[in-house]
């Protein structure tokens, strides 16, 4: 996905950059997989926030998304349009099954209108198509994985993302996730071939707060900007220290760095190495 870099007319534009949306080839979703979508800036049942920096935003429909594309297992697809969804930041397409069914997928990179796709306990290794684990060649990347089996795709699912198969032994697949983490995840789980679109994301440079408004997110003031009563870092005469040894949030816990997993976490019997390059279990 190419950057485009705005002319510098205003001092908005000046550090602006956006996307030239090549890769999108229709401007309008399927109304069949479109649903309303109520904004709750950040707030639960009672209506008291529970997230903060959330609110405004332009008005947007959620696009369904299957993430397991099992319903139509062994069916050959084709890719009808790759389309934009605000409600993520990679590309999806739309794929019509020879039985009629119409479903929204995300979109691999370099996927184009026509390919064809499947979705089979075992396929062509191609980008788009998804099968088991234990069927990938050791080596390919791979994205939406599934963590449970018929859960669905849960991780590595954002723009550029991807994982790679590093071995499969015995009922488990080791799989090294974007983080740098290599995990267990059983190899009857399903996962697509391939890199998830939209590659360039992360270079795009938004150059003024107000197209953050546009995406629902309210700005954020810093603590020690704050008065004694809303902040433990609040107070003070001018511009001072936050006057602790160590940050905490606005609760009072601690803050930038701590490690909030818990240490008996029922999951870490699947990790192999965590991103840092720690060791949990010794292999051979």
């Amino acid at each position: 996905m190419p950057i485009k870099i705005v002319k510098n007319t205003t001092p908005a534009r000046r550090q602006m950059s956006v996307s030239t949306f090549e890769e999108v080839t229709t401007k309008k979703p399927l109304k069949s997989l479109v649903v309303s979508q109520k904004r709750r800036s950040g707030r639960n049942n009672t209506g008291r926030i529970t997230i903060r920096h959330r609110g405004g935003g332009v008005k947007r429909s959620y696009r369904l998304i299957d993430f397991k594309q099992t319903d139509n297992k062994g069916v050959e697809g084709a890719v009808a349009s790759v389309e934009y969804d605000p409600n993520r930041n990679s590309y999806i397409m739309l794929v019509v099954y020879k039985n009629g069914d119409k479903k929204y997928h995300l979109a691999p990179e370099k996927i184009k209108v026509g390919d064809k796709i499947m979705a089979n306990d075992k396929t062509k290794i191609r980008s788009g198509n998804r099968c088991l684990i234990g069927n990938i060649p050791v080596g390919f990347t791979i994205y939406n994985i599934e963590l449970q089996p018929g859960r669905g795709g849960q991780i590595v699912r954002s723009a550029g993302a991807n994982a790679k198969l590093i071995s499969v032994e015995g009922a488990m697949a080791q799989v090294q996730l974007p983080s740098g983490e290599i995990r267990f995840i059983p190899k009857t789980n399903f996962a697509s071939i391939g890199v998830v679109s939209n590659l360039d994301h992360s270079n795009i440079s938004w150059g003024k707060a107000g197209r953050n408004r546009w995406k629902g997110k309210r700005p954020q003031v810093r603590g020690k900007a704050m008065n004694p009563c809303d902040h433990p870092h609040g107070g003070g005469e001018g511009n001072t220290s936050i006057g602790l040894k160590f940050p905490k949030t606005p609760w009072g816990l601690p803050a930038l760095g701590v490690k909030t997993r818990k240490r008996k976490s029922k999951t870490n019997i699947y990790r192999i190495r965590d991103r840092h390059g720690k060791n949990f279990i010794k292999t051979t």
